[in-house]
């Protein structure tokens, strides 16, 4: 983060320091998640093979671990506002960790379901605790550092997805580049554990938006809830169908070699990237509501584009703007519900809800939709983006 991000002036020096050593620790973890999840996804193809299923099965098998964050996304926010975000992200990424070399060496369907499943299931519990912490020092500083932070994810997800390439074009298994992966991972947890926020406080609704809503309530369910449930299930199915079936598109549609069919995912994840480090400066001068409107015109380009012309430098060129439309889109969601009323972590029930909710239908749908011989996997990839951008589109108005 840049030095001119100056933090409020009435804290102690003391705190101030302690603030620049959690964020540093925060952002490494950002990247390394996004670096794990870059080095899965773009050997999706390979890993298909290794188990020896279809397209269509390895959608089921995606979506059945899925089900682990919807499992989890009941559970994490609670967890994390009763114990802690530091101790829910140490913990979880301990667990989650371990299944990376799991995955590697599956040789059957039911043992990559079960890692995967592991996995996410964790996952989704550092998930929630770095957001809490990155939303607090966030609200802390004159200008937001949350679209940087998940910035940091997607440049996480550019490096992994760089070394993944290059780990396929010279033929390193899948085994072997995820267990080295693994071991890196421990090292980066032993940086982040001890700089992180020892205690979560309570947030404070500075946003007056966030505040009527918080109080407008239909019947149990606040309108600021049920926005975050629609919202993050659109966010999840658009880049859900965007980073994992990219190299499927290149590939499978218009015949790619497996290296060129991984720089979808690249360009994708690149795009994300830019998009992020430049958003907290794009919403200062516009505000959270026009970024997301633009947003969605951008990411309405690109994935016409990416899915729809049958072009390999032209679906390249539109992924990389899907990226940067897409990219905004989290940040704003988990800064939202880090900040909703009630203890650290106990406003991400619904986002969660929806996200994760939709990360277990998107792959069963797309890869359903690719499986059959009338559809490829673009125009599938088309029927599920297309409305989930219009969805995202209407929450903006519904919140004026």
């Amino acid at each position: 983060m840049s030095s001119d991000d100056q933090v409020s002036p009435s804290r102690s020096v003391e705190d101030e320091a302690g603030d620049r050593r959690a964020l540093k620790s925060v952002a490494v973890q950002f990247f390394a998640n996004g670096a794990t999840y870059a080095t899965i996804i773009p050997r999706l193809p390979e890993i298909r093979d290794q188990v020896g299923i279809s397209i269509g099965a390895l959608g089921l098998v995606l979506t059945i671990a899925s089900v682990a964050s919807l499992i989890g996304s009941a559970f994490a926010g609670r967890v994390t506002a009763r114990i802690g975000s530091r101790r829910v992200m140490i913990y979880g990424a301990v667990m989650s960790i371990g299944f990376l070399p799991i995955i590697g060496f599956a040789n059957s369907a039911v043992v990559l379901t079960v890692a995967l499943f592991g996995l996410l299931l964790f996952d989704i519990f550092i998930d929630v605790a770095m957001n809490v912490q990155g939303s607090a020092l966030s609200a802390r500083r004159h200008t937001p550092v949350m679209n940087r932070l998940h910035g940091l994810w997607s440049l996480g997800t550019v490096a992994g997805g760089v070394v993944t390439v290059l780990a396929l074009r010279a033929g390193m298994s899948t085994a072997t580049q995820l267990t080295i992966v693994a071991i890196v991972l421990i090292g980066a947890l032993l940086f982040v554990a001890p700089g992180l926020l020892h205690r979560d406080e309570a947030p404070e609704l500075e946003d007056e938006v966030a505040a009527i809503e918080g109080r407008t309530h239909l019947g149990r369910l606040s309108v600021a809830s049920l926005l975050l449930a629609v919202g993050g299930a659109a966010a999840m199915a658009i880049e859900i169908t965007n980073g994992d079936w990219s190299s499927f598109r290149l590939g499978d549609d218009l015949g790619a070699a497996p290296g060129v069919a991984g720089l979808a995912f690249l360009t994708f994840t690149g795009g994300m990237t830019v998009g992020r480090l430049s958003g907290d400066w794009i919403q200062v001068r516009v505000g959270p509501v026009q970024l997301i409107r633009l947003s969605t015109a951008v990411m309405a380009v690109g994935a016409v584009l990416a899915m729809l012309v049958p072009s390999v430098p032209v679906a390249i060129v539109g992924f990389l703007i899907g990226g940067l439309g897409t990219s905004v889109l989290f940040p704003q969601l988990y800064d939202r519900a880090a900040r909703a009323p009630g203890p650290p972590g106990s406003g991400f029930a619904f986002m969660l809800v929806g996200q994760r909710g939709a990360g277990v239908l998107t792959p069963l749908v797309v890869g359903a939709l690719a499986d059959t011989s009338a559809l490829g996997v673009g125009q599938a990839m088309a029927i599920v983006v297309l409305p989930s951008i219009l969805l995202m589109f209407l929450t903006t108005l519904a919140r004026r």
